[in-house]
């Protein structure tokens, strides 16, 4: 939301969003620009739509459109179903003559009929761009060494990379790698804190980093135009997640490239996250009646109540493996009985209690506590008024002390009631949207569970079709799937630049060394530019450039990875 907002400003539009992350005070300034028509945009979540106060200050808008953003959510049906978009079709009863638009980037003909339906619309109203993407060139490679694969891709593309992985550890580890081997990495996940974040998103973009190594949660809202290549190491649970991901390369309009790189465990290991994510209902009982436990809440007892959710230690007690555990609250979630919030981050903030003068004697203060207090207040402003967000990894580095000094004195300050000090803590939330039953009345429902396994089965077939077929164009394998109808190969994927390359094998070397000498008489290329253009085998290629180099006609940079003339 932030990022959204941040680029609407920037262009001249008011614009405001709300979060769980705001104080009180922001969060009435925010509502009061949209109440006094000082406001354009807001941005909400779904699950701000709970919330009755919100709904009472929502009547009293001036709403003129609303705008359904990642629209793919509210289909049980889509590759990211959230029950809370379920709500958004509310909104409509409240601002009838008001019209509604919804978004994604991806979505079958199903999920599109379906999201209609969910949001009530009077009648089907589809505006649909074609998924075909002329300047990315899909690209699949099975190996077995994958790290080694990525570097030498790295090396022989220029430009600024992506590079997906599915665990927060491997992000660091191939971020290291690459470094190691002189390619500018960096890392980036959900966990990190949200000055790291935007640090770290900020050098990328501007180019000061080459490659970012990064889970899922990075990518939306990011508009860099000049991605050359965004390569996937773990495969993706669905063709949309793939597609999506993949579409972050070339926005500019020019060559890029979306690798994905398989071996012979990728298949197992996409059949194997079925099970994950569909445990046996008899553990999906048995998670609900411990998770009842393990919050003290008693049968008939928490509806519409908020519990802080030790996840890792609810499966440690409980010996539960992680992921079945956090498949078995979702499958729950979306049977309507809980809502299992996952890791909501809120900020540390502090707001000062006392009068100023009471700050000047404070007893059995030490030198360090006067630091802190010091650090605070030239820092942060508004602290008597309300609570203000602070970070105290930046407060230790701009005045030379330890981030546990400052956690020690906020606290021994909140002890001696001058300040109130929250710190931050990374926490899922579990809320109930019944009160608690027992496991023999609660019911699994068929939409819950069976229907949307079979629509895993189904997805983890098209990717796998995707993975591991040598003979169909990727690009229109991808465009089928999506529902396209006419499709014809786009002749720059993998398996077209093979099958071209197949049918005219009657060449010579002196043919292709023509080719690579007008390749670098307009610019300098890549060895990637060579064997993805000309129409002769890579290996040829490759011999052909080698000889070139011997024989002193052409010239190789290491930094950028280009061939060109001397």
């Amino acid at each position: 939301m932030k990022d959204q907002v941040d680029n609407l400003i920037v262009r001249h539009i008011k614009a405001t969003y709300l979060h769980a992350g705001l104080s009180l005070a922001e969060r009435r300034k925010a509502i009061d620009k949209c109440l006094y028509g000082n406001c354009k945009f807001l941005y909400v979540s779904p699950e701000r739509l709970s919330s009755d106060g919100f709904i009472d200050k929502l009547r009293l808008m001036n709403v003129s459109l609303i705008v359904v953003d990642e629209a793919h959510c509210i289909s049980q049906w889509g590759y990211d179903f959230r029950p809370s978009y379920l709500k958004i079709s509310a909104i409509r009863r409240i601002f009838p003559a008001v019209p509604v638009l919804a978004l994604t980037a991806t979505a079958t003909p199903d999920v599109v009929t379906d999201i209609m339906e969910k949001l009530e619309f009077h009648a089907p109203n589809v505006f649909s761009k074609s998924f075909k993407r002329d300047n990315i060139s899909y690209v699949v490679r099975q190996c077995d060494d994958k790290i080694a694969q990525l570097v030498h891709i790295l090396s022989s593309v220029p430009g600024s990379a992506i590079v997906y992985v599915r665990s927060r550890r491997k992000t660091k580890m191939i971020a290291d790698e690459l470094t190691f081997n002189h390619i500018t990495a960096d890392y980036y996940h959900a966990g990190l804190d949200n000055e790291d974040k935007n640090d770290k998103q900020n050098k990328w973009k501007q180019g000061k980093t080459r490659v970012i190594v990064a889970t899922n949660a990075f990518g939306m809202g990011i508009d860099k135009p000049d991605v050359r290549i965004v390569v996937h190491i773990d495969v993706p649970n669905s063709l949309e997640e793939y597609y999506q991901e993949a579409g972050r390369a070339g926005r500019d309009g020019n060559r890029s490239w979306a690798v994905l790189l398989v071996s012979d465990v990728d298949n197992r290991t996409l059949k194997r996250r079925i099970t994950e994510s569909f445990p046996d209902k008899d553990f999906i009982l048995n998670v609900y009646e411990r998770a009842g436990n393990f919050l003290n809440v008693s049968v008939g007892g928490g509806f519409n109540q908020i519990y802080d959710f030790n996840f890792t230690l609810f499966c440690k007690t409980f010996d539960y493996p992680l992921l079945p555990a956090a498949n078995a609250l979702k499958i729950l979630t979306q049977s309507g009985y809980i809502e299992f919030i996952e890791e909501i981050d809120t900020q540390s903030r502090v707001m000062i209690l006392a009068d100023k003068s009471d700050l000047y004697h404070i007893p059995d203060s030490t030198p360090e506590d006067e630091q802190v207090l010091q650090a605070l207040l030239r820092t942060y402003s508004g602290l008597f008024a309300d609570y203000v967000f602070i970070n105290e990894a930046v407060m230790a580095r701009r005045f030379n002390l330890t981030q546990e000094v400052i956690y020690d004195s906020l606290l021994k300050f909140t002890r001696l009631h001058l300040l109130h000090y929250v710190p931050r803590k990374r926490t899922p939330y579990i809320i109930y949207t019944t009160s608690r039953e027992e496991p023999r009345y609660v019911q699994i429902s068929r939409a819950a569970y069976e229907d949307r396994r079979a629509v895993m089965e189904r997805r983890i077939g098209s990717m796998l079709h995707y993975c591991f077929c040598e003979d169909q164009c990727r690009e229109a394998m991808l465009r089928d799937y999506f529902g396209e109808n006419d499709i014809e190969n786009c002749g720059h994927c993998d398996v077209c630049i093979d099958r071209r390359k197949r049918m005219d094998n009657t060449y010579t070397i002196d043919n292709i060394i023509d080719g690579i000498m007008y390749m670098v008489s307009t610019r300098p290329r890549t060895i990637t530019d060579f064997t993805s253009t000309l129409s002769f085998r890579a290996d040829d290629i490759i011999a052909a450039v080698t000889r070139l180099v011997e024989d002193g006609f052409l010239t190789f940079s290491p930094t950028t990875a280009q061939y060109s003339k001397p």
